[in-house]
């Protein structure tokens, strides 16, 4: 067994979580959607989590799962086949960066259709943190890997926002789950505008198929899409019906498009349908920066 990302400390020490355990739920998340509150270790490569203040802990972030997360419903079906259950197989520590521009705009990424975790969604840019490297490190190397984007160090600062636990496949309803992420969203805000950022992105087509950049008032409409929440509130006369976007060509160019509003706004289908919409994480890491932006 692969040494373990995420920890939670359980009993004064801290303990690996079993792959099909909620983390959310072990920290002691109620009925509601949360976030609640976390006390967290950034350590070099791994997370300590606990719902209680520790000597380590070094930050207080929130955290939160879907509505619809397997893992929680599993803890409600005490008979779940455990057949399925992978064995000897922990929780995976994730981490994804979204990069603020000096006028306020942050770059999502569209995985590529031929991905075999959550293709054809809008993501800010992320991946698995390697064993022994800083968790911003791991971001700036996601972000480097799939945009082409390297940020002079003394040209950005950052934040950690909150955590969020995922699972591929999303629902149940799909099949077992087969990935559990924990994801540290990393606001990185760098002091170069939306178009000097854009003129040195050289995404890479294996991962990445169309990028955009939000604006604070599509980002709040997209936001308050999550399963459970009310959008009324953010569709105001002012949002336009669409977004423009890059997307890349199978001859590895790049042509500008329009992305309708609609796609943006789709929530995650009960079948396993790979509809193209932004994750519901991401829509939770839109709502910190929003929150961000307000203080």
């Amino acid at each position: 067994m692969a040494a373990p990302r995420v920890l939670l400390l359980l009993s004064g020490r801290p303990e690996s979580v079993s792959f099909a355990q909620s983390v959310c739920g072990l920290l002691g998340a109620g009925p509601g959607l949360g976030p609640w509150p976390t006390h967290c270790s950034l350590k070099r490569g791994q997370l300590i989590l606990s719902d209680r203040p520790f000597p380590e802990a070094s930050t207080r972030l929130p955290i939160q799962r879907p509505s619809f997360c397997p893992f929680a419903a599993l803890a409600l079906q005490p008979l779940a086949p455990k057949a399925k259950q992978p064995l000897n197989r922990g929780v995976d520590l994730g981490v994804a960066v979204l990069l603020q521009s000096s006028d306020q705009t942050v770059l999502l990424t569209r995985r590529t259709r031929t991905l075999r975790i959550s293709p054809n969604l809008w993501v800010p840019p992320g991946g698995h943190v390697e064993l022994d490297e800083e968790l911003l490190d791991g971001g700036l190397r996601e972000l480097w890997e799939e945009s082409g984007l390297q940020l002079p160090k003394d040209r950005f600062s950052w934040v950690p926002l909150g955590l969020w636990e995922s699972a591929y496949p999303p629902r149940l309803s799909w099949g077992f789950p087969k990935y559990h992420h924990i994801v540290l969203y990393l606001l990185v805000i760098s002091q170069e505008s939306q178009q000097q950022l854009q003129a040195q992105i050289q995404p890479n087509p294996g991962e990445v198929n169309a990028l955009m950049w939000l604006r604070p008032d599509v980002a709040a409409a997209v936001a308050a899409t999550e399963d459970g929440t009310e959008t009324a509130g953010f569709l105001h006369q002012n949002l336009p019906p669409s977004v423009p976007a890059i997307q890349l060509e199978e001859d590895g160019g790049a042509r500008p498009v329009l992305l309708p509003m609609s796609t943006l706004l789709q929530t995650t289908p009960t079948t396993a349908e790979d509809k193209e919409r932004v994750s519901t994480g991401t829509k939770f890491a839109l709502r910190l920066w929003l929150q961000y932006l307000g203080r």
